[in-house]
């Protein structure tokens, strides 16, 4: 009976007999795992009661303690959580439609979600350990990991999963949600389709990869594209000549350290039509803005920062950080000859992201960049949800034209750049 077996006394027996069987085995396919936790949960039952409904939950969660990822997997699975925090062996956190909260479930050990976390960083080819403690992963599914193992986290090992929608989002979705008007979607898609090089920016969580995503679905099916991450995560559709680019850690077999910096020198060498750095962090900043620089037209990029303005002084201190003898005023000059537009994201305090401005790179005058906003997101109030405050109410707003229209003229849109010069936009019927 149950009150002689506690569940988690089950759930232990029948996992020890699984990996028991597996370990006489060179190879097992998953279907075959499934059918030895039911062989061995029956056996259980025949002399300890346990309900149908109970014995089905436990055959899942036994099998994805052996063969996935344990508690994780119910979340990994859950479409609709975004943001997956484990802080230790007991405290989970998930963000679901912007909200967080504590997960009812933890696991049995420290032992057990270092083996978990063993398990995600291996399937990328990756090291983690006391001497390595930090590092950058992905799921099969696309998911972005990052782990921090003791002594550096002390709360025990953290693991951070940030969880991409099964399909892609697209621009038009975008439109959808509220993120993006559709003038303004059609002025970036007339953009991207002419080349020009286009640089997103926002702080963490903003949606700067999705949006990246959207913007990719415009560049022509006819192009070589070559993406370059971290940890590959872009979900580029229908491009029949794309090639992706990760990097990789240093590890004790003697394997070297291939960085973005190495992978965008790699790139040039490959004929792209688009190099597309999934986001510049430090002093590859150098090699990206060299390529803008150097016939890639129609790049993308994305970077942490609070403003649009606020990302030209990062991309400046990252140059310098590569090129510390180089004048500022020579890194000012390629900044502005590299970058055409900065896409700026933000999250709300009702937690939507959205669109907050679009800013053409104009030149450098006076030792200066020169920046001018094309579309501005301006609040005009909050909707009341009862007692709570609703969603924030605001639009995206044209403010002025765009002002080099060489690149448009190049690609065949001399009507829409005629619309710029007079200042009408050109949003489809």
């Amino acid at each position: 009976m149950l009150d002689k077996m506690e569940p988690i006394e089950i759930k232990q027996k029948v996992r020890e007999n699984v990996l028991r069987k597996l370990d006489s085995f060179l190879e097992t396919d998953d279907e075959a795992v499934r059918q030895m936790v039911e062989e061995e949960l029956y056996e259980v039952s025949r002399t300890c009661y346990i309900p149908f409904s109970v014995r089905e939950r436990m055959g899942k969660e036994i099998y994805d303690s052996v063969r996935k990822y344990d508690i994780l997997q119910d979340l990994i699975e859950d479409s609709t959580i975004t943001e997956i925090m484990v802080n230790g062996p007991d405290r989970i956190f998930i963000e679901r439609n912007g909200l967080l909260t504590e997960y009812d479930h933890h696991f049995e050990s420290a032992d057990k979600l270092e083996n978990i976390i063993q398990q995600i960083v291996s399937g990328s080819n990756r090291v983690v350990n006391e001497s390595t403690p930090i590092v950058d992963a992905r799921l099969e599914n696309g998911s972005r990991v990052h782990v921090v193992l003791p002594p550096v986290a002390l709360n025990g090992p953290v693991l951070t999963i940030r969880r991409f929608p099964d399909h892609p989002i697209g621009i038009r979705e975008l439109v959808e949600f509220g993120s993006i008007t559709t003038e303004a979607a059609e002025f970036l898609r007339i953009l991207v389709i002419s080349g020009y090089n286009i640089f997103i920016s926002g702080g963490t969580g903003s949606g700067k990869t999705t949006f990246l995503n959207a913007l990719s679905g415009f560049i022509p099916k006819s192009e070589r594209i070559i993406t370059i991450e971290d940890s590959a995560e872009l979900q580029i559709q229908g491009v029949k000549n794309l090639i992706r680019l990760e990097t990789r850690n240093a590890n004790i077999e003697g394997c070297q350290e291939i960085t973005i910096r190495d992978l965008i020198k790699a790139s040039l060498r490959m004929r792209p039509d688009r190099i597309i750095v999934g986001e510049v962090r430090s002093v590859e900043a150098v090699d990206m803005i060299q390529a803008l620089n150097t016939g890639h037209d129609g790049s993308l990029s994305t970077g942490h920062a609070n403003s649009a303005r606020d990302m030209l002084y990062r991309l400046e201190t990252m140059i310098l950080m590569g090129m510390s003898s180089l004048p500022l005023d020579a890194v000012r000059r390629q900044i502005a000859s590299g970058l055409d537009i900065i896409v700026h994201l933000g999250r709300l305090r009702d937690r939507s992201r959205r669109v907050l401005q679009i800013v053409e790179v104009t030149g450098f005058q006076d030792g200066e960049i020169r920046t001018e906003k094309l579309f501005d997101f301006v609040e005009t109030g909050q909707q009341k949800d009862g007692k709570k405050d609703g969603k924030v109410m605001g639009q995206l707003r044209r403010t002025r034209a765009l002002l080099h229209r060489e690149k448009l003229i190049a690609a065949g849109f001399a009507k829409e750049a005629e619309y710029e010069l007079s200042d009408i936009s050109f949003e489809k019927d």
